[in-house]
């Protein structure tokens, strides 16, 4: 295949490296003026019309230092003829994540990129400190639907995420005409995150493929990992849960998932099991209730496309304990947040606006609208607006 070119690369790079510059302006201006070649060649005052003064400034500067640093990172990594970066224009560009509604405009991926358009895509997502049982489902569910022809989209993190991809590349194994495995991750490609998973990464570059919007060299943040669980659930068909908490990450990305109309599945568990919590509540929900494997193939086959679920709309529960890494503090939001939410005022607002209002980058921003949605204080709308909760 035909790799970008570096003068594509260069322009590409010098568009997303703009400091505040997130994936919602990045396609308002795409819309507008076509590829970053023509953005970049846009007077002031015109960029001006669609972003901030600060901005429109920063587009029209020549290269910096952070800039060529990067772009010569990129370009010695894309030596490799596993890795590619896939712009929004690029034919190898997912068509499933394309068509939600804050597609990265960019893609870094390492491994077989056939996989991320291939005919069906199935996430699985769970706890990081999942029971044993836990871990068995998710490794036993891969392993046969992806002998049943799915590629398996996780996360690449330890407990589930972990076990999905291992039963996958198992089934891969035994059999070449089986599915394989997608593994989408919070850092830069060139990372692996966390380390305990460094054989399993090394495997899946080769077997199947790992993919990240951000940028190489980027570490591990608390903030990347809300954003990466979007694109989990926009390269799939389906998103089946297999353990979670309430409040947990899991339930983010099957809520994300019922946004972009794909299905949503969960395994019941033990009543008396906090991380069967999660799922009991998605099918209260309206996600379907999965007991085998064989579920999920009469739903989703090869030859038959996205469903649509109006009518469901998955709701994170306020109470119970929090399986993210932050802790919620449900009495008091913190100065930062309580910032964000002066900010924000009682009128929806989008994601950019609300960056441009308080100064805070948009990685930080979205971690803490994250732990706002999760404490009640904050609605997510579609298309990527928040509004305050009134208490």
């Amino acid at each position: 295949m035909m790799k970008i070119t570096e003068d594509d690369l260069a322009d590409w790079l010098r568009l997303l490296l703009v400091d505040g510059l997130g994936s919602m302006t990045a396609q308002k201006l795409l819309r507008a003026f076509g590829l970053p070649y023509n953005i970049l060649k846009q007077s002031h005052g015109t960029l001006v019309g669609i972003t901030s003064d600060r901005i429109a400034t920063d587009l029209r500067a020549g290269p910096n230092e952070a800039f060529q640093k990067q772009m010569d990172l990129t370009v010695a990594w894309l030596s490799s003829p596993e890795n590619h970066v896939l712009t929004l224009d690029s034919p190898y560009y997912p068509q499933l994540l394309l068509s939600t509604a804050d597609p990265p405009p960019l893609l870094y991926a390492k491994g077989r990129i056939d996989l991320l358009n291939g005919a069906t895509n199935l996430a699985i997502v769970g706890s990081r400190n999942a029971t044993a049982q836990g871990i068995s489902n998710a490794e036993q569910f891969a392993q046969e639907l992806a002998a049943g022809g799915m590629n398996i989209i996780s996360g690449l993190a330890l407990g589930i995420d972990a076990a999905a991809h291992r039963g996958a590349l198992a089934a891969l194994a035994k059999n070449r005409q089986c599915g394989s495995t997608i593994a989408v991750i919070g850092t830069g490609c060139d990372i692996v995150y966390p380390a305990r998973n460094r054989e399993l990464a090394h495997q899946i570059a080769q077997e199947g493929v790992i993919v990240s919007e951000f940028h190489l060299g980027t570490p591990a943040m608390t903030a990347n990992f809300p954003r990466r669980n979007r694109i989990i659930s926009g390269l799939a068909q389906g998103v089946l849960v297999v353990e979670a908490a309430l409040k947990s990450g899991s339930l983010i990305t099957a809520r994300q998932a019922a946004e972009q109309n794909r299905e949503v599945f969960a395994i019941p568990g033990s009543i008396h099991s906090p991380l069967a919590r999660g799922c009991h509540a998605l099918i209260r929900q309206g996600a379907k209730l999965i007991e085998s494997a064989k579920d999920i193939l009469e739903e989703i086959t090869p030859s038959v496309s996205v469903s649509a679920h109006s009518d469901f709309v998955v709701e994170v529960p306020a109470s119970d304990s929090s399986a993210l890494a932050v802790k919620i503090d449900v009495e008091m939001a913190s100065d930062v947040q309580q910032h964000i939410l002066t900010a924000l005022g009682f009128d929806p607002c989008d994601l950019d606006t609300l960056a441009a209002r308080t100064t805070l980058p948009i990685a930080v921003l979205s971690a803490e609208l994250m732990m706002l949605e999760l404490d009640g204080r904050v609605e997510k709308r579609p298309g990527n607006v928040f509004s305050q909760r009134v208490r």
